[in-house]
């Protein structure tokens, strides 16, 4: 998912940057300053990478396919007689990252001292399994399917970048399942009726009124001898083997995972950046001493002092309230006491 955020953001005149050979190289720009990012910040992050998808993705791929070749047909058009702006936004839709590109980013995390897993399966399954393991503090990820595969912790917006400026939401799986009354069973029924990679969603069954189906008939058997005539489920709707992927998906088990933060290869770095790649050297060896210095520590910071936490409580929302009222009345006494000063009144006393 990151590399295929990179290959979409980090461009320049509308084109994935690429060296003087004609090999994009966006996906490894993004992937190295994201991860100094992260490691300069105490924060020591383990990639997990896709392996084959499952015999019941090849739907969803099947659809992701004709949109590619949808998209490659709009922006053909679009070169003939669109706007730049329509050539951008079509030239964003058919991009797809390659297994070459993969292998670059594990070429690079090695370089960099940076550890990866390679999942069997779907990469969501694999750091659910990793982080329920106590291995790492939590998974990251966008895709809300991580929580079907019990990650007791999930991050989303961590792989955002620095640009837009929007809070990290951290979700705790036992308290997600409290708040809404469900077990994990009932839980996973709901995001099948919520649509996932594995099945359509049921025409007209949007959030409100799969969360009350849920809710009133606890599984989707129930739900289904419920409807009558009022909606369309699709034929040969797979529910019952999603639901065997979710709660029993193929992993490595996590004891069998052998990963470890190592100090940086700056000599292997400069090869393959800046000797095979075109990047620049100082900057390749600039990154290449901050790996040094933020992998050396054993321990990993804690998640707050890289991101301010964000207020969960009623309580704490009431505090931070009251602190940036305070804040505010205090900018706009200073700025009425510089007026007046500027107006030629008396200097304020100080405190005043």
């Amino acid at each position: 998912m990151s590399i295929y955020q990179f290959l979409i953001a980090v461009r320049s005149e509308g084109q994935q940057l690429m060296n003087e050979s004609g090999e994009t190289t966006s996906h490894l720009m993004g992937m190295f300053y994201r991860t100094l990012r992260m490691v300069d910040n105490g924060i020591k992050p383990l990639y997990v990478f896709d392996g084959k998808p499952p015999t019941l993705k090849s739907g969803e791929l099947a659809k992701r396919i004709a949109r590619k070749s949808a998209a490659e047909a709009g922006h053909a058009e679009a070169r003939e007689t669109g706007t730049a702006e329509d050539i951008e936004k079509f030239a964003r839709r058919t991009v797809r990252v390659t297994r070459e590109q993969n292998e670059d980013c594990k070429t690079l995390l090695k370089l960099m001292g940076i550890p990866f897993v390679t999942a069997p399966c779907e990469a969501e399954a694999q750091c659910a399994a990793i982080a329920k393991a106590g291995l790492v503090y939590a998974a990251a990820s966008e895709d809300m399917d991580t929580l079907c595969f019990e990650t007791p912790i999930l991050l989303r917006h961590l792989t955002f970048s620095e640009q837009r400026k929007e809070p990290i939401q951290e979700i705790i799986l036992e308290r997600a399942m409290a708040g809404l009354g469900f077990t994990r069973e009932q839980f996973i029924d709901l995001c099948i009726l919520l649509g996932c990679d594995y099945c359509d969603t049921i025409p007209k069954i949007g959030p409100t009124t799969a969360l009350k189906l849920i809710k009133e008939h606890k599984t989707i058997e129930a739900v289904l001898a419920s409807l009558g005539d009022k909606y369309k489920v699709p034929e040969s709707w797979p529910y019952a083997d999603a639901r065997e992927l979710f709660d029993k998906p193929e992993v490595t088990d996590p004891k069998e995972l052998d990963f470890k933060w190592e100090a940086p290869d700056v000599d292997g770095l400069i090869k393959f950046l800046v000797v095979e790649k075109g990047f620049n050297e100082d900057r390749v060896k600039a990154g290449a001493e901050r790996l040094k210095k933020g992998l050396k520590t054993s321990t990993q910071a804690r998640l707050n002092d890289f991101f301010k936490p964000v207020p969960k409580t009623e309580a704490e929302i009431a505090a931070l309230k009251k602190k940036n009222e305070a804040k505010a009345a205090d900018k706009k006494r200073k700025a009425k006491a510089a007026a007046d000063v500027k107006k030629g009144g008396k200097k304020p006393k100080l405190g005043s």
